[in-house]
Formats: structure tokens, sequence, C-alpha cells
């Protein structure tokens, strides 16, 4: 089977999970793949050699500025001929099935060519009925245009009683859990000054991703630079996190059981949606703006952590995509969710809906 896998690489959650599946991939020598990455500069890439001689496109991205969307400039920076070009060049007929993780250009390239395509990712469990904001309609067909496929499978933190999976997180800590003293920081999208001279009022250790590394910081703070193994140390060494509302980051916080903050980016579907589905779950405090004095209050008040042990969403699912993908996601969902251990059962209005069937 010769799979094209297109990952949406705007943010490192969806590069994360892939990382994840990658690993999965290696158990079947049946099973091919070629990677293709888009939404980010090539050069701004790091730590891939799990993909081997990965593609590279353009695709499209999305803009930010001081934590918030920016639609205006988002559209005027689509290369829209390249885009198209991109996706006319792209051949898919070379290949048995096509996987994208909300990629645009790997998903429409199978659409107008009619290839099988499947969707895996958080975005895709929106075609669901689950927590969302309101009124929010241009946002939604957005969403469901930027990389469509034939099926999908969504992700998320909880079911809602539809046939969604649980996230895709490393299903053994790779590090020893031991708590240490420093709160981490991961808020890639806020104005990083005024970040660091909030988090130099506070009487707190503070490790900061995200942010350019070799900004002047108080004594409290350290800024260091990307890296997948020196994060994850500091994410489970971590006695709290502070993050936007991307969803891996969350779901790993989640199975380490850290007390989260989170900020949702303004104007994003996803993190606003992904921010009234924590608040509903009380998976974590929520607030609009992250300050000292949000985070101090935030400390004093935080309920206890929760642990939650996902099962291995990763291995089914490369088991799942070796096997020719023949059984259905609602059946995949329900096995999954079973394997959720008891003592970690989301609590809330929403647990009690049914597992899905």
């Amino acid at each position: 089977m010769k799979i094209l896998y297109g990952v949406q690489s705007t943010g490192n959650g969806h590069i994360s999970r892939s990382r994840a599946l990658a690993q999965q991939f290696k158990k079947y020598p049946e099973v091919e793949v070629q990677w293709l990455f888009s939404g980010r500069p090539k050069e701004s890439l790091f730590e891939m050699s799990p993909f081997g001689n990965y593609w590279w496109r353009e695709g499209m991205t999305f803009t930010h500025s001081r934590g918030r969307l920016n639609t205006f400039a988002t559209l005027k920076n689509i290369s829209v001929g390249k885009f198209i070009r991109d996706i006319r060049a792209l051949p898919v007929h070379d290949f048995d099935l096509v996987i994208s993780d909300y990629e645009p250009v790997t998903a429409w390239a199978a659409k107008l060519r009619k290839k099988r395509s499947i969707g895996i990712g958080h975005q895709y469990a929106f075609e669901h009925p689950i927590p969302t904001p309101r009124n929010k309609w241009a946002s939604r067909a957005i969403l469901k245009s930027f990389a469509p496929t034939q099926e999908s499978i969504g992700l998320h933190w909880h079911h809602f009683g539809h046939p969604i999976l649980p996230p895709i997180v490393l299903h053994k800590p790779v590090y020893p859990q031991v708590q240490g003293e420093h709160i981490l920081v991961y808020l890639p999208f806020e104005q990083p000054i005024p970040m660091l001279d909030e988090l130099a009022k506070l009487p707190h250790a503070f490790i900061v991703y995200g942010v350019p590394h070799n900004l002047p910081t108080a004594d409290n703070i350290q800024v260091k630079a990307p890296s997948i193994d020196g994060f994850q140390r500091d994410l489970v060494s971590s006695k709290a996190v502070i993050c936007n509302s991307g969803f891996e980051l969350l779901a790993e916080t989640l199975a380490l059981g850290k007390p989260i903050l989170s900020r949702p980016l303004t104007n994003q579907f996803e993190q606003e949606a992904n921010a009234k589905a924590l608040t509903q779950l009380k998976m974590a405090t929520v607030v609009k703006q992250i300050n000292a004095r949000s985070i101090a209050q935030w400390l004093a008040h935080c309920p206890p952590p929760r642990r939650i042990v996902w099962p291995d969403v990763a291995g089914s699912l490369g088991q799942w995509i070796a096997a020719g993908c023949k059984q259905s996601p609602a059946e995949l969902s329900s096995q999954l969710w079973r394997e959720v251990a008891p003592k970690s059962v989301i609590e809330g209005a929403a647990a009690t809906q049914q597992t899905p069937k």
C-alpha cells in the first residue's frame, strides 16, 4: 500500500501526532508512506528525521497578530496561483490512498482526481455537533472547505456521543514524572515582551517556549529555543502549564495530569471551540487575558488536576490503516473509548452521554 500523507504544519500539534504515526508505520513493511508538509516555511521545520525524504509545499497558513487571527492578512498572503499549481502537479495517481491531517494540497488534489482520501485530525471532529462558538458561519464554512476528504476521523478529548477518537499522545511517558518547581509557558501568539513582563511580576519560576529565545528576561524566567526533547522534559517535570487553546499540547498535558491555564487565540474558530469544550468538561481554567493577575488567581483557586489515561490511538490507527481502513470509524471509536481507564473517565455533564456505537 502506497500512502500520500499530508500534514498541516502551521502548528506543532499536527507534526507531533504525525511523528507518533510514523513510528507505528515502521511496524508494517507493506505500507509505504510519502509525507508532505505545508503551511510553514521549510527552514522553520525541525527534527524531521522520522519522515524520511518528505515533500514540502507552501500550502496555506494563518497570520496572527497580538493574540488574534488576522483574517485580512491571512487572505492577502495566500498565493492562490501557486496553491492551484501545486494541487494540479501533485502525483496522487501514484498512490493507493491519500490521508490528510488537515493539509489542503493533498486533500484538494485527491478530491479533484477522485482518489480515495481520509482526513485524520482534530479539525475533522467539527463535522459532528460538538461544543463550538455560536454565530461563526463563515469560520465553519472555511473549516469545512479547507482540507476536504471523502472520509474523516476526528480526534477530541471527549466523544460527545459521536464516532470521534481520543487524542494521539505518547502512549508511555518517555521521561520520569518528577515534578519540578517551574510552570511551563507556551504562548507563541502573544506579544512576547509584554507577556514576559507580566511573568516577571510573579514569585514563580517559568520556562517559556514559543518566543524568541534571545530576549532579555527576569531571573525567574528561562526562555528556550524550540526542541522536541527539551520541551517534553520541561513539560513532564512542570507543576503547571500556561498555553493557548491548541489541541495537541492540551491533550498531552491532560495525560500528565497538570493544571492548565488557557487563553484561546481570538477570532480562531478551532481554539475558541476548544476553550468552550475545556470549560464544559471542566478540564482547565480558560481566561480572556493572560497576565500577572489572571495567573495569580488561577494558581490560588485552580481545582486539583485529573490525569486522563488515553489509549494507544496511534497504534490502533496504524493497524487500521495497514489493514486497509476497513473497520468503521464508529467501531474504532467505541473500542478506543472503552479502553480509557475507569479512574480517569471524564466527569461533568458531557460525560453522561453514552459511548458511541
